[in-house]
């Protein structure tokens, strides 16, 4: 009976991870198929995983995408072993917000990955604000602590940073322009 019922579940994930419907009332499967995306290079499709928020560093990842031609080859090879590696973990549900541990199986190392909803969907966080929370606590972990990391102290500690970023997103603009 045990080996029935893992059977039937293990069916209904299986299931389940095949619907690409851009959002859903599962964390790990919205997380799942957001990393499946980036491993295809896919940016129009990991955004319908990622919270609104997350456009413009979708945007950043898939232009470094596409101008960096040594890696189209090489890209998809390396997501797909890193997600063969990766066990996702429980989700920590707390109101309209998720954490999913992300462990990598070969080398032990983990990330918490932040999810919201968004008009009732489970979204991946993958703005700035997020991945610069989840950079600081990693930090943390290997004793660098950075207590008041944030784009204000960034601001402070490189005053150029804001003309950069602004830089970064008139390339953007020009690229999607050529689009």
């Amino acid at each position: 009976m045990k080996k029935f019922l893992l059977l039937a579940i293990t069916g209904f994930v299986i299931a389940l991870s095949g619907c690409q419907t851009g959002g859903g009332g599962n964390p790990t499967e919205v997380l799942t198929n957001f990393f499946n995306a980036l491993a295809k290079k896919d940016v129009t499709t990991a955004k319908k995983y990622a919270t609104k928020d997350s456009d413009g560093m979708l945007d950043m990842m898939g232009m470094g995408m596409k101008m960096s031609a040594s890696m189209q080859n090489d890209h998809e090879d390396k997501m797909v072993e890193m997600l063969q590696n990766a066990e996702m973990g429980t989700p920590v549900i707390k109101g309209d917000e998720a954490t999913i541990t992300v462990t990598d199986k070969k080398s032990g190392e983990s990330a918490d990955f932040m999810l919201k909803k968004e008009s009732g969907d489970w979204k991946v966080a993958f703005d700035m604000t997020t991945l610069s929370e989840m950079a600081r606590e990693k930090m943390k972990e290997k004793g660098m602590d950075m207590p008041n990391m944030n784009m204000d102290s960034l601001n402070a500690n490189m005053p150029d940073l804001k003309q950069k970023m602004d830089s970064i997103r008139k390339l953007m603009d020009s690229t999607r322009a050529n689009d």
